[in-house]
């Protein structure tokens, strides 16, 4: 029983204090939050709660299970001190990587709601997603390093190790050149404003938008909810088109292929009333023209703008539908043709006359009537 006590007193008073400190740590912070309302740094810090409690309990055990003289406690006192520590280094990197992203989300949050550039915000969203990418991949490295040196084999292995460094590092960085090449390509991504999350693109054909940046990986969801997943070194070595570069808003175009007798100024008045009952249109400019023609058919220019790239094609897909029901029921002769029926002929004998048939029959004759007059006369006829 005397032996039991001790056992008791240091797990209970570790989860004492451990409850009593979380709950005064969380009511700070409900306060705080509570009088600062332009942050919701405290707010967000309340989430470091739980890793916060696990590296203090493990802490407690850790400095007075030593204390304890109970025997099962004390005959694995080596392997019990080891689980201690391994447990306190992973949630001390996992205290670190939340307050770090904490940090990173209130810093975020701050900038959008400050900002009323979107494209400016995508911009610093996409970098701080990639900082604290960074962030917790170093401190998982460093966690699971210093995890391993707590072992004595690791120690005596490391010598060794650091000996070689020089050439393992040549051999990782030859293998590893096309992971390192899409690593870098992240940063320049990030911080060179190539694009960002939220951005309209176009690669390889697909039109789409930037939905996840990682160090490694871009993910781009397109119009019909696929996700092409391509390597960010792909928007570093081959163009692409961004279509948020510079701003949001777009202009559109619509091609109607029509006949000469086409009713130009009658169309343009009546985009004009397409476009007034286009709620995706903005109003910023349009325009209808000629711009080319062929011996069939003459080529129409519709012009619209819009916000965004999802309402320019809400906006071209309206025109192009109005406009041709509109030709079709009111100009039908406005609408292309192929003429696949035989010609119909003049009606009468004026056919020949017409193809100049009558002009080669004549001559004709004339020259069999001269061919008649130069034969020689013999009587007989």
């Amino acid at each position: 029983m005397e032996n039991i006590l001790p056992l008791v007193l240091v797990v209970g008073g570790s989860l004492v204090i451990t409850l009593v400190v979380g709950w005064l740590v969380d009511l700070l912070l409900r306060r705080a939050d509570s009088r600062h309302h332009e942050t919701p740094l405290w707010g967000l810090l309340r989430r470091c709660r739980p890793p916060l409690q696990v590296v203090l309990c493990t802490a407690l055990l850790r400095g007075s299970f030593t204390q304890i003289r109970f025997e099962p406690v004390r005959d694995h006192r080596a392997v019990i001190g080891q689980v201690l520590t391994l447990t306190l280094i992973a949630a001390s990197a996992w205290l670190v990587i939340r307050v770090a992203a904490t940090v990173v989300e209130s810093s975020y949050a701050r900038y959008a709601s400050a900002s009323r550039d979107a494209a400016r915000v995508r911009r610093v969203r996409t970098q701080v997603a990639l900082i604290q990418r960074v962030v917790t991949a170093v401190v998982a490295t460093v966690a699971i390093a210093a995890m391993l040196l707590t072992f004595p084999a690791m120690r005596t292995v490391g010598t060794s190790m650091l000996a070689s460094a020089g050439v393992i590092g040549i051999v990782a960085g030859v293998a590893a050149q096309s992971t390192l090449g899409n690593l870098f390509a992240g940063f320049q991504i990030a911080f060179g404003d190539m694009v960002r999350i939220g951005d309209t693109v176009v690669v390889d054909g697909e039109w789409g938008t930037v939905e996840e940046i990682t160090l490694t990986f871009l993910a781009v969801r397109t119009w019909d909810e696929r996700r092409i997943t391509m390597p960010v070194s792909y928007f570093t070595s081959r163009p692409f088109e961004n279509w948020s570069r510079g701003g949001a808003q777009m202009t559109g175009t619509v091609f109607f292929q029509l006949d000469h007798s086409a009713p130009i100024a009658a169309m343009r008045d009546r985009l004009r009333d397409i476009l007034g009952d286009c709620a995706a249109w903005d109003g910023r400019d349009w325009s209808l023209a000629v711009t080319d023609t062929t011996p069939t058919t003459i080529e129409v220019r519709a012009v619209v703008t819009a916000k965004d790239a999802d309402d320019i094609w809400t906006a071209r897909c309206a025109v192009r539908e109005q406009m041709i029901g509109w030709l079709r029921d009111n100009h039908p002769y406005a609408l292309p043709r192929v003429l696949t029926a035989p010609a119909s002929l003049t009606p009468g004998d004026h056919w020949p006359e017409l193809t100049g048939a009558v002009d080669q029959r004549s001559r004709q004759d004339d020259g069999v009537a001269t061919e008649l007059d130069k034969t020689p006369r013999t009587g007989r006829g």
